[in-house]
Parts: structure tokens; C-alpha cells; sequence
């Protein structure tokens, strides 16, 4: 029976009220009561949900003076020496709706931006959330500049520094402490991600890690070397978006239909080992608007091979096929790639006027022997994170523009072949599934809403169509996704769901059998 019954509307509004009060009041005071080496809190303060939270001190690199805050919460800003010359700036989401959990979110590029967005959305699911801004503030790679404690802090050091704190505040903040322990990133989360795994197997019980930026130092240089294939827009061997649209339109013509279905998207790259000598233009034809040069052929063809160092040694896999569009306004826009530009500069020769112009494998080589602080995350061993009972889900996109997702099959295959274990007993610990159709951690034309961030959201949570409710699902009862269900959106995030896609895990591939239609997600088979 419902002992509420007979209370009059005013009592529950009071006992509402008192509620409230006391989550507030707790927030208000928290900021004071926080005694951690090492920490400087800057304010704690209470969100209401539906609030849209200014981030005036955010810095503009990072593009965000405001975050939309769903859930009731308790926000901690903070500052966090990591050594004598370099701190971390943090923040701790605590929301009211708590469920025991503890989470950390990661970063991307080469930034100093917390992500807030990944903080709003952990929070609202109940997570008690922290972000750091990766020691330094900003989009640039000017801060690491003959300052190697902040590359260290990139590294490694401000994920797991966030970590050891945002723990300790959990604990202080709710009685009951957290029961387990998660992680949510992709890019360069994804390698933080990594990272934890590999140097710190105590900090997580479940990992999601999207599109990593591991095997980090060749994709910078992998990254780099894609400007001396192209040249300028006005060399004879570059390709503008509009001719990168006919090398993907001839690539979707010769293996779309290898999975047995039509529909603009290519399953399994693996499969896709596309002839685009096709495309030379015929020197007698007089329409030649859909036709490339033999020089911008070899262009193509170029940057869909693998890339090998000065030896011939393999140090980062192709790009995949059915990237062109998205890779072409920023992989091969005729100016040298940002990120790899700005780590030469700065961290590999400290000469800010050293161009990306210049590259060539021997650059690559020096930059591989430095390796910072083992930036590189590329250990095979994980075995000390499997012995703690963690559990890592690794998801990449098969229409990656940024970071070739063969680079993952490649780690899975380092993992499987330094543990001498064959995917069924890697799949007690660790899965990695490929998502078609998803660009560069979103984005694509396929079913890309797997939960995996506030951008993608489909609005459901249960574990089959939310890669991080399945992580929790897999730790706490010990359920293993055997697929990742993808939502494909008819305008973007937030609009109707046009169809549902199950994604396979590796080495699995998806096939389409029938019958029906390719939006059915029942006709679609892992083989």
C-alpha cells in the first residue's frame, strides 16, 4: 500500500522541495569541503536540468560557449597540478539521478577541450562524469612546444590524473561511493581509452573505445604523407571534392553489391580492392567530365594503398574505400594536414616554421624512434586488464575519414597474436565491431546511432542500441553484445530513424540474405 496516499499535495510538494534543497545545498558546499593534493577548486555549482550552461571561459579553438544540461546535476570545476610546470583543468558532473557508476570521458585531435557534450550526456544516463582538458587549452599543438610535461599530460598522465581524482570527489560527494568504473571516448578518446587499458588496468571496469588513435606516431605521419600525393589544387595530380565524388562513385559501382545488397554502402572493405584505372579518360573522347587524368588516377590509387617507411616496413594501413567523400575536404584538400603539421613542429623538431610540405618517410622514421612516453599505444599484451575481469568494446567506423579502421583490425590482430588467443577466447574480454557506414566516430550514410555520444543519441538506452548501456550490461551481468545496433537517421541526429542496422563483431561480416528490403535489419546475416 502506498503510505503517500493520504498526505495532502502540499506535503509531497515540501518533501519534493526538502529534496531538492538538500542536493543543492550539498552542491553548494562540496567546493569548500574539498581537500585533495594537489587540487584548487574553482567553483561547484548546481545545474538544473534544461539549463543551458555557458562556457564563456571555454577556449574558442574548442567551438562551444554553451552546453545544453539535461539532467539535475552538481558541477566542479577544478585546476590539477600534474607536475611543477603542468596542470590539467577537470571537471566533475555529479547528477541527482545517480545509478553507482563512476565515468570518465576522453578528447580528440590534438586538443585541449573538455567535452562537455560527452559530459552532458554520461551525466543525464546517470554517471558521475569527468573531463579534463588533456593539459593544455585549445586546438593547437603550440602548447607542447619544448614543454615535454604537457605532451606527457597528452600522453597519458590527464585522463589517468582525472581519473584518481574524480574517484576521490565520488566518493566524497555520494554516500554510497560507485560500485564500477567506465570510460567513454572515441579518436583520441578512443586511444586514451587504450591507453588506460594497456598502462593502467586498475582504473576501469569497462571501456568503450571509438575510432582510436592508437599506433598514433605513423597515423600522425600516415596523415601527413597524403599532401605530397595530392600536391596543391593547382598541381596536376590533385583531385577536387567533385572528382573525389567520381573515384567514390566508380568505387560504390565495383563493390557495393559484394554484400549482396545496393544500398551506398560497403559492408566489408575488406572485399573492396577497386580497378580505378577505370576512370582514365580516354585521350579521343570529348566529354571528359567523368574521367580523371592518369596523374590524378595514380593519385587515387596512391592514397588507397598502404604507407611503408624508408625500409619497407608497414607502418600504417590504407585507407579505406568509400571514405573519399568525407577524407577529400580534409585529408586531401591540397594543404598539409593540421594535426601532423602541428606535431612535427612542435614536439618532433621544436621548429615552428618546419611545414608539412616537406614530408617524406624519412620524417616518419624520426618521429617513430622518439615515441613520447610511449604515445604510440600500441602494446599487444593486455592481459593484466583481462585479469582484473575488465571488459573493452572497440567499435570503428568503415567510412572513417580521419582514421583508417584498418588500423584496428591491425591492433586486434598485434592483440590476438601476442596473447596467442583466437577470437573466441578474445571475446571473453575484448570485442571489436565494425560499424558500415559511420564516418569518423558519427557522421556517414549508414546506421551510425549506436549510442555512442549526445551527437549521435537516438534517444534509447537499452543495451542493444546503446554501445555503452552494453558495456554496462557486460560488466555488471555479465551479458556480451553480440551485435552493435545501429540507427541510420533521415537527417541527421535527432530526426526519425529511417532504418536499424545489427553490426557484426570481428572477424565477422555482415550479409545481406534476404528477404525484403536492405532497411530490414532481420535480412542481414554475421557470417
Amino acid at each position: 500500500m502506498t503510505r503517500f496516499l493520504g498526505l495532502p499535495l502540499v506535503a509531497l510538494g515540501s518533501v519534493a522541495l526538502a529534496t531538492q534543497d538538500a542536493f543543492q545545498s550539498k552542491c553548494a558546499e562540496f567546493g569548500d569541503q574539498i581537500d585533495i593534493p594537489n587540487v584548487k577548486v574553482n567553483f561547484a555549482e548546481y545545474v538544473p536540468g534544461g539549463t543551458n550552461v555557458s562556457l564563456a571561459d571555454n577556449p574558442p579553438s574548442c567551438g562551444s560557449l554553451s552546453q545544453a544540461v539535461s539532467a539535475d546535476l552538481c558541477r566542479v570545476a577544478m585546476a590539477v597540478k600534474t607536475s611543477n610546470s603542468s596542470e590539467i583543468t577537470l571537471e566533475a558532473w555529479f547528477p541527482r539521478e545517480y545509478k553507482g557508476r563512476f565515468l570518465s570521458t576522453g578528447n580528440g585531435g590534438i586538443s585541449g577541450c573538455i567535452q562537455y557534450y560527452d559530459l552532458a550526456y554520461t551525466s543525464q544516463l546517470g554517471f558521475a562524469s569527468v573531463g579534463a582538458n588533456n593539459g593544455h587549452n585549445g586546438t593547437s599543438g603550440e602548447p607542447f612546444y619544448r614543454h615535454p610535461e604537457v605532451v606527457k599530460d597528452y600522453a597519458y598522465r590527464s585522463v589517468h590524473t582525472g581519473v584518481v581524482v574524480g574517484k576521490e570527489l565520488t566518493k566524497q560527494f555520494y554516500d554510497e561511493g560507485f560500485d564500477k568504473s567506465y570510460y567513454l571516448g572515441c579518436s583520441t578518446g578512443g586511444r586514451q581509452g587504450w591507453k588506460s587499458v594497456q598502462k593502467y588496468p586498475n582504473d576501469f571496469d569497462g571501456v568503450v573505445a571509438g575510432a582510436p588513435a592508437i599506433n598514433l606516431i605513423n597515423l600522425f605521419s600516415w596523415s601527413a604523407h597524403f599532401y605530397p600525393i595530392t600536391g596543391s589544387p593547382s598541381s596536376k595530380t590533385f583531385l577536387s571534392t567533385d572528382e573525389w565524388q567520381i573515384v567514390h562513385d566508380e568505387i560504390l559501382r565495383q563493390c557495393d553489391s559484394i554484400d549482396g545488397a545496393k544500398d551506398g554502402i560497403i559492408e566489408d572493405p575488406d572485399l573492396c580492392r577497386p580497378a580505378l584505372e577505370t576512370l582514365t579518360c580516354d585521350p579521343s573522347a570529348s566529354n571528359k567530365t567523368s574521367c580523371l587524368s592518369s596523374a590524378q588516377v595514380n593519385t587515387a590509387q596512391q592514397v588507397l594503398s598502404p604507407f611503408y617507411g624508408i625500409n619497407g616496413t608497414l607502418l600504417y594501413p590504407r585507407m579505406q574505400p568509400g571514405s573519399e567523400i568525407l577524407a577529400a575536404p580534409i585529408m586531401y584538400s591540397g594543404t598539409p594536414f593540421q594535426y601532423s603539421q602541428d606535431w612535427y613542429r612542435y614536439v618532433v623538431y621544436n621548429d615552428p616554421s618546419w611545414s608539412g610540405a616537406n614530408f617524406t618517410v624519412k620524417d616518419a622514421a624520426v618521429a617513430l624512434a622518439q615515441n613520447p612516453y610511449n604515445i604510440q599505444t600500441w602494446e599487444g599484451d593486455i592481459s593484466a586488464f583481462k585479469k582484473t575481469g575488465g571488459k573493452i568494446l572497440h567499435y570503428h567506423g568503415l567510412q572513417d575519414q580521419l582514421i583508417s579502421s584498418e588500423d584496428s583490425k591491425w591492433y586486434y590482430s598485434h592483440v590476438s597474436n601476442t596473447m596467442k588467443l583466437p577470437p573466441s577466447k578474445l571475446d571473453e574480454f575484448y570485442r571489436f565491431f565494425q560499424i558500415s557506414g559511420m564516418g569518423h566516430c558519427g557522421s556517414g550514410d549508414g546506421a551510425y546511432g549506436i549510442g555512442q555520444g549526445l551527437k549521435t543519441y537516438s534517444g534509447d538506452n537499452e543495451p542493444e542500441d546503446n554501445v555503452l548501456m552494453a558495456m554496462v550490461q557486460w560488466v555488471e551481468e555479465g551479458k556480451a553484445p553480440e551485435t552493435v545496433r545501429g540507427a541510420k537517421f533521415v537527417n541527421g541526429p535527432g530526426s526519425k530513424v529511417e532504418y536499424k542496422r545489427k553490426h557484426c563483431r570481428w572477424p565477422r561480416r555482415n550479409v545481406f540474405k534476404g528477404p525484403g528490403n536492405y532497411t530490414d535489419e532481420n535480412a542481414w546475416q554475421c557470417v
